[in-house]
This record gives C-alpha cells, sequence and structure tokens, in this order.
C-alpha cells in the first residue's frame, strides 16, 4: 500500500518533470480516445502536430496564434509566483479589445501614425483597470480574486455583445453582432505578402526579454516571489501584500489588454464576439506548463497554439469534432496538476494494518 508523504524539500527533478510527462501522459490518453472514435491515432497525432508546421502558411499561423497565449501568460506568471491567482485574463482581454476597438471606431476616416499605438495604448488601459477592479476588491474587502477576476470575465462578454449588437454594430453588416471593419492605419502591418502574421508578434518579442530581465534583476520582482512563497518573511521584510496584488492583477491585466487591442487590430480587424478563442483561459495552462518561467512559456505557447491549429486541421481532414482541441487542453492541465503533486510529495510504501489475534 502506498502513501503520500511531505518531501523535506521540494523535488527539483519533478519541477522540471512535471511537464513532460504531463506531455505524455496526455499523448497515452489521447491514443486511447482516437481508438474510441475509430481514428488511427499515429494519422490523428501527425494531423495535429507535424501536417502544421509543413507549409509556410502553418508556420505563420503558428506565431499569430501563440503570440497572445505567451504575451498573456508572462504577465499571468507574474501573479502566479506571488501566489495571486488571476483567473480572469479572458475578460481582460476583451475590455482591452474592447477600449483598443473604441479608438478605431471613433477614428475611422483619418489618418495618421498615432492612431495604432493609441489602440494599444488603450488596450493597455482598460484590461489593467479590468484588472485594477478585483485588486481594489481583495485590498478592501479580502475578495477572493480567483472569483472576482473570473466573474468580471462574464461582464466583459455581456458588455462586448451589447456594443457589437447595438451602439458599434456595423450598419452595413447584415445586421451581424459586429463592428464596422478597421481602416488601414488602425490595422498591424503583415510582415510577409500572402501571410497573416503581422507586426503585433513584435510586441509580444519586445515583452518576453523585458519581463524575463524584470523577473531575475528586479527588486520588485524578488519582493513579489518572496510574498507568495513566504507570506510571513515578507511581513517581517516591510513587503507590502497590497502592493504585491494590485502589482500582479495590474500587470497581467496589462498584458492581456494589449494582447487584445492586438487581435482587434491584426488578424480580426475588427469587434466580434468570436474575438477570442480562449486565449486568456488557455494562457494560464501555458503559464504553468512553461514552469512560470518565461522562457518555458514561449516554449508551452507555442505548442498550445499548435494544438489550436492542429484541432481546425482535424475537423476539416479527420471530421473530428471541434471540442477535441479543448480536451487536449483540459487533460493537460489535469495530468500537470496530478504530476505537480510529486513535486511537494512522495509515495511510500506503508505496511498492511494487521489485526492480530488475542492468544488464549
Amino acid at each position: 500500500m502506498s502513501l503520500l508523504t511531505p518531501r523535506t524539500n521540494p523535488s527539483k527533478l519533478m519541477q522540471w518533470a512535471a511537464p513532460p510527462l504531463a506531455i505524455l501522459a496526455t499523448l497515452l490518453t489521447a491514443t486511447v480516445l482516437f481508438y474510441a472514435l475509430n481514428k488511427p491515432p499515429l494519422q490523428a497525432f501527425y494531423v495535429f502536430f507535424i501536417e502544421p508546421l509543413e507549409t509556410e502558411n502553418g508556420w505563420s499561423e503558428l506565431a499569430l496564434k501563440a503570440s497572445p497565449l505567451i504575451l498573456i501568460a508572462q504577465g499571468l506568471a507574474l501573479g502566479f509566483r506571488a501566489r495571486i491567482y488571476n483567473i480572469g485574463a479572458e475578460g481582460q482581454l476583451l475590455m482591452g479589445a474592447i477600449c483598443a476597438s473604441g479608438v478605431a471606431i471613433y477614428t475611422d476616416g483619418m489618418d495618421g501614425d498615432w492612431i495604432l499605438p493609441l489602440m494599444v495604448l488603450a488596450g493597455a488601459i482598460g484590461g489593467g483597470l479590468w484588472g485594477a477592479l478585483p485588486a481594489w476588491l481583495k485590498t478592501r474587502f479580502n475578495a477572493e480574486e480567483t472569483l472576482t477576476t473570473l466573474m468580471l470575465t462574464y461582464v466583459a462578454v455581456q458588455l462586448l455583445a451589447w456594443l457589437v449588437s447595438g451602439p458599434w454594430r456595423d450598419p452595413g453588416g447584415s445586421n451581424f453582432p459586429q463592428s464596422i471593419m478597421f481602416s488601414e492605419p488602425a490595422l498591424f502591418n503583415a510582415l510577409f505578402e500572402g501571410l497573416r502574421i503581422n507586426s503585433s508578434v513584435i510586441i509580444t518579442l519586445l515583452a518576453v526579454p523585458l519581463l524575463w530581465l524584470f523577473v531575475k534583476r528586479s527588486f520588485l520582482a524578488y519582493q513579489l516571489a518572496v510574498g507568495g512563497q513566504a507570506p510571513s518573511a515578507a511581513r517581517y521584510a516591510g513587503f507590502s501584500a497590497q502592493r504585491t496584488v494590485w502589482i500582479s492583477l495590474v500587470v497581467s491585466g496589462v498584458t492581456a489588454g494589449i494582447a487584445g487591442a492586438a487581435e482587434a487590430a491584426g488578424p480580426v480587424g475588427q469587434l466580434t464576439l468570436s474575438l477570442s478563442p480562449g486565449y486568456g483561459f488557455a494562457a494560464i495552462i501555458v503559464a504553468w506548463v512553461g514552469r512560470l518561467h518565461p522562457i518555458g512559456i514561449v516554449f508551452s505557447g507555442l505548442l498550445m497554439a499548435l494544438i489550436y491549429i492542429g484541432g481546425e486541421a482535424a475537423q476539416v481532414s479527420m471530421q473530428l469534432p471541434s471540442a477535441v482541441s479543448w480536451l487536449f487542453q483540459g487533460m493537460l492541465l489535469f495530468f500537470l496538476l496530478g504530476a505537480d503533486a510529486f513535486v511537494d510529495y512522495r509515495l511510500k510504501r506503508r505496511k498492511p494494518f494487521v489485526i492480530k489475534e488475542a492468544q488464549a
């Protein structure tokens, strides 16, 4: 009989072995799933993970989908290290897209290089404010941020639905819930002719090394980490718990808001209900699979983007349901959490309990 017992010190080996083990367990479980669906597993894995990378367009789509995932996950990881769990990055992304789209809509017909930077700034402010609200609720009323950030996501969804169905609906859009198409000054330029990848990915390419330097070299990042891992030591050192909450939620809101602005002004080109396929929620998995490390998040973001693209390809070529991509994401998180249990715990065999008969 085995029993989980606490380790004296967290296992460094399991900290880095957990993501590969979770990926392997996900693939093994997916194999059983594909057999149950009467689909050849090897063909399914080829469609998911190899076929999208055989063309330039596939690589373009990979970068395009990985960019918001990586950017959002970088901000979330900052808070997760401080044990501040922002579950509402999807809502912050939508608020960033809404604020950026407002700039594009009200400057429609104007020309100027200032429009696109103003949209990105508006997106950052919108996402940051949507992260600041749960920070205020936590520091003022001790409201649990996992609940408030998640509930505010649904508020953002309803606000988006009202805007694109009402005041911002395109009068020439055949009554569909969408805004007007943005004009050229409000769009990111394509990087390569014939491909959808655009200059918004440069924001992510700049953000990754900047956040890496912040985590590695900044005393403020050290304060955030200590506040999350050793709250009593942080209080003794005079580190502010309230500042930790505010910085964690606002910064993660800003990165999500910028990602929302990039989506609206990039591949989508307008504000719609289907702006995001759930990037804000998927970025949570990306952050944990990447071990909250800026470089690890890049690789896990690419993996998650590949799952998105492979899922779309599998729907067409193998008639698999769209839910398979979400199932991959859910299994990956499930097995990762299971493997993470062995970072702080280990299996210990316990002798079976035997009742001895009393001697006469």
